[in-house]
């Protein structure tokens, strides 16, 4: 047997273009390992069917190793409410998946949709209010704030406190450090007082939902999940605002695919699933570690030991999606589907309302601006082999005079 590819998170290579870096070892071998400075070597699983495999095996388990990497330096009596649904396994997460899951699905979401429509269309003004030259960051004036702004109206938090959720969120986004570590107890805090407030003052949101109970009655999640499903929501609130630039950034790389959504703004449920595939923000997995001896690709798997799927190499495997190398705004949404929200029992419980918020943020921006055009060097993308994301996109909005 040949021998596996090895990935260097910390190459140049991987940090110049992961998603590139990635494929070129998916196309060497299913299996690869992955070195990373400071862990242990992991498995890396690189094709999508085995990919899709082993986020649907149980045997495959989420565990507190998976968050070895959680910064260390926070307040004890918040830890317990930062082990989320993406930590539980068997019974346990079935448990609070089954109670919260209506309130995240796409019925819901879809609800939710004119309020969101209400809060980009907010940003667009700014934006445009607050450009110089006609020229601005979508990053930070209009993907980045944006999530947020939505959570606050996914979990009726007053417009005046909304300010302090949006440092919370940037905190969040940095991922350590000494913001992130006074932001968590004043997340921790400020849900507390959100859900007590809206237990007194029901209201038409997801925790007035979640504290209502299904109709009929039956079992609703406690206090302490509530608050540790508001954290979730704010580490979750990323994903969209990542999504969104990388969409916007590699619809402006591909002229074509974008003047085919401006010809046909109904292209875009389908153009979303695509953007997903093509530049989801997630390009990696958390570990899972399997209960036992297995194999992935033909190669023994020991127990115990950690193995990440690769969802940039497998959303781009030319075994599962025809021309898988080109972004198509038109591909069809029948056939496999991309794997940007993991799959089987941890897939992404935000997946609705993630879609939701990036189909509206596209929509408008690109009504709104219909000559929006790319600046030289206007993206600023960060140098990291986990997640695709930018720091900045520098745009000219070129909006027409009335």
């Amino acid at each position: 047997m040949a021998p596996l590819p090895e990935i260097d998170l910390a190459g140049a290579d991987v940090l110049r273009d992961p998603v590139a870096a990635y494929g070129e070892a998916r196309e060497q071998a299913p299996l690869a390992r992955l070195h990373a400075p400071g862990i242990p070597p992991m498995w890396a699983v690189t094709r999508y069917r085995e990919a899709k495999a082993v986020l649907a095996d149980p045997r495959f388990e989420v565990t507190a190793a998976s968050f070895a990497l959680r910064p260390r330096d926070l307040p004890a009596d918040c830890l317990p409410y930062l082990r989320t649904m993406q930590e539980m396994n068997g019974p346990e997460h079935a448990r609070l998946r089954r109670l919260v899951s209506p309130a995240f699905g796409a019925r819901r979401a879809a609800g939710f949709r004119p309020r969101i429509e209400k809060v980009v269309a907010g940003f667009l003004d700014a934006l445009s209010i607050d450009a110089e030259n006609g020229h601005a960051d979508l990053v930070s004036g209009f993907a980045r704030p944006l999530p947020m702004e939505v959570i606050g109206e996914l979990i009726g938090v007053p417009p005046t406190d909304r300010p302090r959720w949006h440092r919370y969120g940037a905190a969040v986004a940095a991922g350590a450090g000494q913001d992130f570590a006074e932001a968590v107890p004043r997340i921790i805090a400020d849900a507390r007082a959100a859900i007590a407030q809206r237990r007194d003052e029901p209201g038409d949101d997801l925790v007035s939902e979640l504290l209502r109970g299904p109709s009929g009655g039956g079992e609703k999640p406690s206090e302490a999940e509530l608050i540790t499903l508001v954290w979730h929501l704010v580490l979750a609130g990323q994903v969209p605002a990542h999504l969104i630039a990388n969409a916007v950034d590699a619809l402006l790389a591909h002229p074509a695919q974008l003047a085919a959504l401006r010809e046909d703004p109904g292209l875009m449920p389908g153009a979303v699933e695509e953007l997903l595939r093509w530049c989801g923000p997630q390009l990696l997995t958390i570990p899972r570690y399997p209960r036992e001896d297995t194999e992935i690709g033909g190669t023994p798997i020991p127990a115990g030991e950690p193995v990440v799927t690769v969802i940039a190499a497998a959303n781009r495997d030319p075994r599962a999606f025809p021309d898988a190398g080109r972004l198509d705004v038109t591909r069809p949404v029948t056939g496999p589907g991309h794997l940007a929200f993991a799959h089987g029992p941890h897939f992404c419980l935000g997946a609705a309302p993630a879609r939701v918020q990036t189909e509206a943020a596209l929509t408008a921006l690109l009504q709104r601006f219909p000559r929006l055009a790319p600046l030289p060097d206007g993206a600023r993308r960060v140098p990291d082999p986990a997640t695709l994301r930018l720091a900045g996109l520098h745009v000219a909005l070129q909006e027409p005079h009335c």
